[in-house]
């Protein structure tokens, strides 16, 4: 019997391979969130899973096995690295949909690109693109088109699609505000000894990926919201520790990335968190996104490590105070080294997103993000380049500025989109010698702690000294790169 629907996404591992060669790979939760509220409304369902495939044509065997009416390319909306519209994950997604419609079947497509680029979208084959927070919309579109198809596709919100040769784009679909109402991700959908399998081997554990929020209420000017907008909605504590039993009993996960834009915003949310967990006796090592002002909030950091909380991964984004007010980041740099501080001392690990290249930054204001690294030494770093997204006020600011190239190829591609003080090559190799001053310096601090007796021999502190044979004459080499980019700029 064939199916009436086809899930899938368009995020494929080995079509990003900086991620894929990190063999970290998360399952598609937007799309299981979509799986589960379709399967709740009734419809025959199959989920064909194309992280781990080789390539698109891995859609092909259940198109045709399955004969779905129709095909629903759902991007997952908590992955930021589809927020980030990588033009691959474009290509794969106007693949798939040819291939449904050279067999007759229908195709709807929701995500993030698809949003921004939704007639594009519709040229590859999509009958319809759903923009902004996509599950009822989805189940709404279902309904219309499996079921009653009298109804007039303009009276559902949150959708794009041509009448008569006519791009229609409907009214706004409103935010969902009580998250518990929603069903549990179809987790019996995922194919976990593919993901476990990948995990173990490269890292010796396994972790899987849970959202608590939806949204994020805060400004920062080059930060895109094409899906939630700027509002911010969460679960209940008690909901996400059930969830949590959940998995432990699906999955048997040893650590779970909270992807949410902002984790335990709310006061007193992460304290409620901790007693849930302890109440449930599901107490699990996780990691999470959040902001060094919220960290420095009273009890904050303390509640969190109760949780259950290891790794904390901070917005820092640049040692210049200058360049963080222009951002409209909201916070100072005396918060970040507080927060930095609160995390040392409760034993979680602390870590940075760095972002080179704002505009009117300065070699100054470069200087001192390195600085700031330096001196508080986070447990790791993540480095981009600012990246110009539709619908971002830093997009409006530079749009003048831009050549034709508007999105990365993948998350490694690191190009410089608009006229920035230097040239792209310049951030490129910034980019590496940041990272390599930051693991020499690592280095150097494990191998001092390790002659004194205070850091133990175990492989990963040994491996960190070992490097450091390498990464000592490369700093060296890459700075005289990068001044020989400054002075040919």
């Amino acid at each position: 019997m064939s199916a009436e629907i086809l899930l899938t996404h368009s995020y494929l591992l080995r079509f990003d391979p900086k991620q894929d060669a990190a063999n970290m790979p998360y399952p598609p939760l937007g799309t299981l969130y979509a799986a589960a509220v379709l399967r709740e409304a009734g419809f025959g369902l199959r989920f064909c899973d194309v992280m781990l495939a080789p390539s698109e044509d891995a859609l092909i065997p259940s198109l045709e096995h399955e004969r779905p009416q129709l095909l629903v390319i759902y991007d997952d909306d908590f992955n930021y690295l589809n927020k980030m519209c990588l033009t691959r994950m474009r290509e794969a997604a106007f693949v798939m949909s040819a291939a449904a419609r050279a067999r007759g079947i229908r195709v709807i497509v929701h995500g993030s690109d698809a949003a921004d680029h939704a007639e594009a979208y519709l040229d590859h084959g999509a009958d319809a693109v759903i923009v902004g927070e996509g599950e009822r919309t989805l189940l709404e579109l279902c309904r219309a088109m499996l079921r009653d198809r009298s109804t007039d596709l303009r009276t559902i919100p949150g959708l794009v699609f041509r009448q008569e040769g006519t791009a229609v784009r409907t009214s706004k679909r409103m935010i969902s505000q009580e998250l518990d109402s929603l069903p549990l991700p179809a987790w019996d959908l995922v194919e976990w000894e593919r993901y476990r399998s990948r995990w173990m081997q490269h890292h010796d554990y396994f972790s899987v990926n849970m959202v608590t929020t939806r949204g994020c209420p805060y400004h920062c000017n080059w930060c895109a919201k094409p899906i939630y907008g700027q509002v911010y909605h969460s679960r209940s504590p008690e909901h996400v520790a059930e969830e949590m039993i959940m998995l432990q009993r699906i999955a048997a996960p040893d650590h779970i990335w909270f992807a949410d834009d902002i984790f335990g915003l709310k006061p007193g949310w992460v304290g409620r968190f901790a007693q849930a967990v302890k109440e449930r006796n599901v107490r699990i090592p996780f990691k999470i996104q959040s902001r060094a002002d919220l960290l420095v909030r009273e009890g904050e950091v303390s509640a969190l490590r109760d949780a259950g909380c290891s790794e904390v991964w901070i917005g820092a984004e640049s040692g210049s105070q200058k360049v963080l007010d222009a951002m409209e980041k909201g916070i100072t740099l005396a918060q970040i080294a507080e927060a930095r501080r609160l995390l040392r001392e409760h034993r979680m690990d602390a870590c940075f997103f760095l972002q080179f290249g704002y505009r009117g930054e300065t070699m100054e204001d470069i200087r001192a993000t390195i600085a700031m690294v330096e001196q508080l030494m986070p447990e790791n770093i993540g480095i981009s380049v600012s990246y110009p997204l539709p619908g971002t006020k830093f997009y409006d600011l530079v749009r003048s500025e831009m050549g034709e190239k508007r999105n990365w190829t993948d998350s490694d591609d690191l190009a410089m989109m608009y006229r920035a003080a230097y040239a792209p090559e310049f951030y490129k190799r910034l980019h590496r010698y940041v990272h390599k001053r930051f693991r020499r310096r690592q280095g150097l601090r494990f191998l001092k702690e390790l002659l004194t007796g205070q850091r133990r021999p175990v492989l990963p502190v040994l491996r960190r000294i070992g490097l450091l044979l390498y990464y000592i004459p490369a700093v060296m080499l890459d700075h005289l790169l990068l001044q020989r980019g400054m002075n040919g700029r």
